[in-house]
């Protein structure tokens, strides 16, 4: 697939999912008005919807029905920007600006960004339930989904990964450290995206065993890219500031390996993933191997 083709794949799903999301509360349910308008501003915000956009191609590569995974993605999407909300307060990384708007606490305040992030983390496992209320995705399916959600997003995972990240700041000394910190705070929320993706195509395990592979990969590379653009992008297309890292002192990969090795690193992981989804057990490889390279490249 070439560029232009999977950047209008891309595009495409990104909208599906906005135009899902954007009536992501049901009609007739008792919202404070406030709470409503701080979960949507976040949520609608925009982005790269990476996440919802590797559910759909990781259940389409099984000829799985998009449809059917549009749940599952708002529910990844909503859990996503709970923990963006609360990354950027105050307590955690106080940052001003998000996708090149000021953050959920600078416009609604503190008390309310926090519940909003509540908000859109509690809704998510109502929206992955209609998976299976509306689609007609196996119950037990739509079940383990929930409970990986659980897991990936957890204590053990996103969440471990985020704490990991504010004890690092006291200073990691090796690079194991920082590996841990990206592969939970930002690789697993990835690894579920896809392996979500499958449950909803009856993914066997062996198709279930690729696709985590492939996540983890993919995971581990973009959060290593996310540390070579804070030292070498253009700040209009990121939608924050640069150099944020240095300036708060986070060691990040190119600290310990440098900018050329941190490159190749990329490299390795993104051809590490796609070898995992061209092994034969994963029917329709082509979007995913194609959303690994435009990640590869990307400049934002």
């Amino acid at each position: 697939m070439d560029k232009s083709s999977i950047r209008t794949y891309i595009s495409e799903v990104s909208e599906q999912v906005g135009s899902r999301l954007q009536d992501f509360l049901p009609e007739g349910w008792a919202v404070p008005k406030q709470l409503g308008e701080a979960m949507k501003y976040s949520l609608m915000a925009g982005g790269k919807r990476l996440r919802p956009l590797l559910v759909i191609a990781a259940a389409e590569s099984l000829g799985g029905s998009r449809e059917a995974a549009l749940p599952v993605a708002c529910a990844v999407e909503m859990v996503h920007t709970y923990s963006l909300i609360h990354d950027d307060l105050p307590a955690m990384d106080d940052d001003d600006y998000r996708r090149g708007k000021l953050t959920n606490h600078k416009v609604f305040g503190e008390a309310m960004a926090i519940l909003a992030g509540d908000g859109l983390l509690t809704h998510a496992f109502y929206s992955a339930v209609q998976a299976s209320r509306r689609y007609g995705v196996a119950a037990e399916a739509v079940l383990a989904i929930i409970e990986e959600l659980s897991v990936y997003a957890g204590p053990s995972g996103m969440v471990g990964g985020q704490a990991a990240d504010m004890e690092g700041e006291q200073g990691l000394t090796d690079l194991k450290q920082l590996q841990y910190i990206h592969e939970h705070k930002t690789g697993d929320l990835i690894v579920f995206s896809l392996k979500a993706g499958g449950r909803v195509a009856s993914a066997s395990s062996e198709q279930l065993a690729a696709l985590e592979t492939y996540g983890r990969a993919i995971g581990l590379a973009f959060q290593i890219q996310d540390d070579i653009l804070d030292l070498t992008g253009d700040e209009t297309k990121l939608g924050k500031k640069t150099q944020s890292d240095v300036k708060q002192g986070k060691v990040t990969y190119p600290y310990f390996l440098g900018l050329e090795a941190s490159k190749a690193e990329v490299d390795r992981l993104t051809r590490i993933a796609k070898e995992a989804v061209t092994g034969g057990s994963i029917p329709h490889p082509d979007n995913l191997l194609a959303i690994a390279d435009y990640l590869l490249q990307r400049d934002h």
